[in-house]
């Protein structure tokens, strides 16, 4: 491992490492609301697949009669998707809250009776359908930011944090080492002094 073995040096790879293991459990927090926020759209998305698919059910008795009234489709078109936002593990999150659809104008007299009750009814289809658009996107946002975040955790479990610590290790026996030396040296520098000074008294 390419690291200076100073004292300098080992102080910041010191702070480094607090650094990292002070982040580390945000990051983790954050990834475990992420997966808990995916868990709870999946399972919203696939009630209102079911209350979708109910709905076909109940309406395919009576789809057929649209050839009655061949301008319900005209009265089917969506004027705006009306979504808010929710905040995620600080991600923003498209939260569906209903559709505005174009007025229907019809003739009470001319038109069936049934017109009203199927309108309703497949307006509603229409809604649910949005509803699983937007809560697929924000599954889709969650996931994105999930990937990223999960990388980011690995990162420092596996890379970040072992690596700093390693280098910790590597300067600490470094140093010692030049210690362990540098009182080897001052020893043998000292018996020589004395040896020198022995020399001089006898001589």
């Amino acid at each position: 491992m390419n690291v200076k073995r100073t004292q300098g040096e080992l102080k910041r790879q010191r702070d480094a490492l607090r650094q990292y293991e002070r982040y580390l459990p945000t990051l983790q927090l954050k990834k475990q609301q992420l997966q808990l926020e995916i868990s709870h759209q999946q399972r919203t998305r696939a009630e209102r697949g079911d209350a979708l698919h109910e709905q076909q059910r109940s309406a395919a008795g009576w789809l057929g009669l649209l050839a009655e009234a061949p301008e319900i489709r005209q009265w089917l078109a969506v004027e705006e998707i009306r979504t808010g936002k929710k905040n995620i593990a600080g991600i923003e999150v498209p939260v569906f809250e209903r559709v505005d659809f174009v007025p229907a104008a019809y003739d009470l007299f001319l038109t069936p009776l049934w017109v009203d009750a199927g309108l309703d009814a497949l307006r509603e289809m229409v809604s649910v359908q949005e509803e699983i658009r937007v809560i697929d996107q924000g599954i889709a946002v969650l996931s994105k930011e999930l990937r990223v975040t999960s990388q980011r955790v690995n990162l420092f479990e596996k890379i970040k944090i072992p690596g700093t610590q390693e280098a910790i290790r590597l300067i600490r026996i470094s140093l010692g080492d030049q210690m362990t030396n540098a009182i080897g040296r001052s020893k043998i520098a000292k018996k020589k002094i004395e040896e020198a000074e022995l020399e001089e008294a006898l001589v």
